[in-house]
């Protein structure tokens, strides 16, 4: 880990401007609330502008508008949150590549392992599989027969490519996480299921991140595909042919079903779900633990369910909401005549 950052360099590095003490060195990053001297913080949310005033942070990453009477030294940024998030990767950095295939590693003899990829213990790879050249496959790994692993990607450990699975460049994947997995395809035949075969595989842009414990599953026929810069947090499923524009982010536990689509720049909060074959167009917001039962074709913020109340007033609720349909169609029988003497 680096030893630390002057305010000045830190400026020079990413274009912001600085007010302040420019020697002041930070070595790492820490809440507003909690951090000391040495640390860098910053102020993106109104709501803690209270806690500016009182913070130890050596330096503190804000807007133009909330540092005209701040006396403490400070980075200007038109976005503090994105600029925060690139300054704090810089104490942050992921381990050092240590190439080479460890000894308890198994590698088929039709495998591709670039000498520049890294390799570590106990980890299994299929037959006709390739790493690329900067990839990292953590311990415990198993990588199946006719996989891709791409240029600077890595696989933290315990991650799990089952089957035609191919993984553009720069993917992480957190441990837990099994990618191309049978899907959910059954087909009852004279009261007793037949599995349908899952022949496709799974297709991971560049820049994505998948969460630990997430499954995604490989497509029936054709691929389920993720777009470039897909971020994905833990304990997610993705159903078998599910197709997931660029940029999107989806948070944990949220569930997609088979076959359908979802566009770019969507955001999907966490155990919301999405039923199968629908179509969610491009940037589209689907709060929290709603659920999408149409598709969705125009962009916006959408929710659905009830909000928290106590147990005796949902009850009473949930006992009106069984009783919408029949009011509705009274008050419809009511209006009626009203209606019909206009017309």
């Amino acid at each position: 880990m680096p030893a630390g950052f002057t305010a000045a360099a830190l400026a020079e590095r990413f274009a912001l401007e600085l007010i302040g003490d420019g020697g002041l060195v930070v070595s790492g990053v820490a809440t507003l609330a909690h951090a000391t001297a040495g640390q860098l913080s910053f102020l993106s949310n109104p709501r803690y502008r209270g806690q500016l005033a009182d913070s130890q942070a050596g330096v503190v990453v804000m807007r133009a508008a909330d540092a005209e009477d701040y006396a403490g030294t400070a980075l200007l940024a038109a976005d503090p949150y994105v600029a925060f998030a690139r300054i704090a990767a810089l104490f942050d950095p992921p381990p050092p590549l240590e190439p080479g295939i460890h000894a308890s590693a198994v590698v088929h003899a039709s495998a591709s392992v670039d000498p520049g990829a890294q390799v570590d213990a106990f980890c299994s790879i299929g037959a006709r599989s390739r790493i690329a050249a900067g990839a990292v496959i953590g311990p415990g790994c198993v990588i199946g027969d006719d996989c891709v692993v791409g240029e600077g990607s890595r696989l933290v450990a315990r991650v799990t490519l089952v089957r035609r699975v191919r993984l553009g460049k720069r993917v992480l994947i957190h441990p837990g996480a099994v990618l191309g997995a049978d899907g959910f395809g059954l087909a009852m035949d004279a009261g007793h299921w037949i599995k349908v075969p899952q022949q496709g595989g799974v297709l991971v842009g560049d820049d994505c991140e998948i969460g630990a414990n997430t499954t995604i599953d490989r497509g029936a026929i054709e691929d389920t595909v993720l777009g470039d810069d897909v971020r994905l947090d833990n304990q997610i499923q993705i159903g078998h042919n599910v197709r997931i524009g660029a940029h999107t982010a989806m948070a944990g536990c949220a569930a997609v079903a088979g076959s359908a689509t979802i566009g770019s720049y969507c955001l999907v909060g966490g155990a919301a779900g999405i039923l199968g074959h629908l179509e969610v167009c491009d940037r589209v917001m689907i709060t929290a633990m709603s659920l999408v039962t149409s598709s969705i074709r125009e962009p916006g913020e959408y929710s659905s369910g009830t909000p928290l109340m106590p147990n005796r007033e949902w009850r009473r609720n949930a006992a009106r909401f069984r009783q919408l349909d029949t009011l509705a169609r009274r008050v419809n029988a009511q209006d009626k005549p009203a209606r019909d003497k206009e017309d």
